[in-house]
């Protein structure tokens, strides 16, 4: 494993992504209050692992400009959020896969994660546990159908198939696409996201945590 995260850290560099393996999410957090400057403008996903290490809290501490999604009341509220967060000093975020090849694979319903990602805050803090780690984009793509989509949408009580089931309906297809699935309206597999090289060197940093964290 230690030489599997070696090769993939290197292969995250190929990609001109900042990379880091620490053994504990203690040792996140704290790299994390490294990374991120007093008074700087910072937001985040919807992350179970952010929450796990801390972060959540870190950035509630008053030490930085936080846009706080969970004090959203209304739906417009959370979308004048969403277009505020384009252009913050940090996204914080976690994964729905990483490949070995240095890729994030991500998938969203409202795609406020995804687009942040891609472009949009001026750095991306991206925190991983050693459980999202796949070999290709095609596990990637299976791990979301199999596991995080079907857990997210338990954890958020939504009234979708995989919540229901515990796996995508698409995996009833013998070759289902990446983006098959139900038609619920609370579906959260909506918009699809492959980070490979980056333009902008070192925008994207990612953490690798040597436990088991979120979805």
């Amino acid at each position: 494993m230690e030489r599997n995260i070696q090769g993939l850290i290197i292969n995250l560099k190929n990609n001109n992504m900042t990379s880091y393996f620490v053994d504990t999410k203690e040792d996140a957090l704290e790299l994390v209050e490294k990374l991120i400057p007093e008074g700087a403008s910072v937001t985040n996903g919807g992350s179970v692992t952010l929450g796990e290490v801390g972060v959540t809290e870190l950035l509630r501490s008053g030490k930085y400009e936080y846009l706080d999604r969970s004090r959203c009341v209304t739906r417009e509220d959370t979308q004048e959020l969403y277009r505020k967060s384009f252009g913050v000093d940090f996204f914080l975020t976690s994964s729905n896969a990483v490949t070995m090849n240095g890729e994030l694979y991500n998938v969203d319903g409202n795609a406020n994660r995804v687009a942040n990602i891609a472009y949009g805050a001026k750095k991306v803090i991206v925190i991983v546990g050693v459980n999202k780690i796949v070999d290709d984009l095609g596990e990637a793509v299976l791990r979301v159908k199999q596991i995080a989509a079907p857990l997210n949408a338990k954890r958020l009580e939504l009234q979708t198939y995989c919540a229901q089931c515990g796996e995508c309906v698409s995996l009833k297809k013998t070759d289902p696409a990446m983006s098959d699935g139900c038609h619920s309206p609370q579906r959260i597999c909506c918009q699809y996201l492959v980070s490979g090289f980056q333009r902008d060197p070192d925008r994207v940093s990612v953490i690798i945590v040597n436990e088991e964290l979120g979805y």
